[in-house]
């Protein structure tokens, strides 16, 4: 028994380590794309603002449309769903890409600006869509019951091999809630817009207070 449950307790750690490091990929990816998605839309701003003043109505959209998305992923009432895409700021973005192509630079540096802030856009709705697309979960749920079926005969084991006394059912308490704490942070970081471990939105709030300025 104690060999099989040696076994046991290999693989389970094995598995769990994997995906515990599968889950932290996901939220780091998604992590660094909203950090990277609010250093872009710093810079298009930017780059707008260099353009002339006939860029105002773009760069007052572009700051509307990222405070609608902040409000709709980073809800100030944390019981409202997120919302990660809606067909409105699909529409949103495009109509933006389309007043830039618009735009009727006037000489060499303008056409510059231009080219800059249609390539920050592009780089912008190709993030986007790597957010959007990657939400699902990325820990296949039969690697989490299987770990479950395995930590369960693991301390079936334990409870058959050990005496029966309070420190060891405290011990034997102590060791599931931390195995159970494991798995729940899986499941928190396989899900980084919602639950308790979330990503913050702090990088988006800055981008947009700096916008427009």
């Amino acid at each position: 028994i104690k060999l099989g449950m040696g076994l046991v307790a290999t693989l389970t750690a094995l598995v769990l380590g994997l995906v515990i490091a599968t889950a932290k990929g996901t939220y780091d990816t998604q992590l660094a794309a909203v950090k990277h998605t609010a250093a872009k839309v710093l810079l298009i701003d930017r780059v707008l603002s260099h353009y002339g003043p006939e860029t105002k109505e773009i760069r007052d959209r572009i700051r509307q449309a990222v405070a609608d998305r902040f409000h709709a992923i980073w809800p100030e009432d944390h019981s409202q769903p997120v919302r990660m895409d809606t067909p409105e700021a699909v529409a949103v973005n495009q109509g933006i890409e389309i007043r830039i192509l618009q735009l009727e630079p006037q000489n060499n540096i303008q056409r510059w600006l231009q080219s800059q802030a249609l390539q920050i856009s592009s780089d912008i709705m190709e993030t986007r869509w790597l957010v959007v697309g990657d939400r699902g979960s990325s820990v296949p749920l039969p690697f989490l019951v299987v770990v479950v079926i395995w930590l369960t005969i693991l301390f079936g084991s334990f409870g058959l091999l050990a005496p029966r006394n309070l420190t060891v059912t405290a011990v034997l308490f102590l060791s599931a809630l931390s195995v159970a704490a494991s798995i729940f942070l899986i499941l928190e970081m396989d899900q980084p817009f919602e639950g308790l471990i979330k990503i913050s939105g702090e990088p988006m709030r800055y981008a947009l207070s700096h916008l427009g300025q």
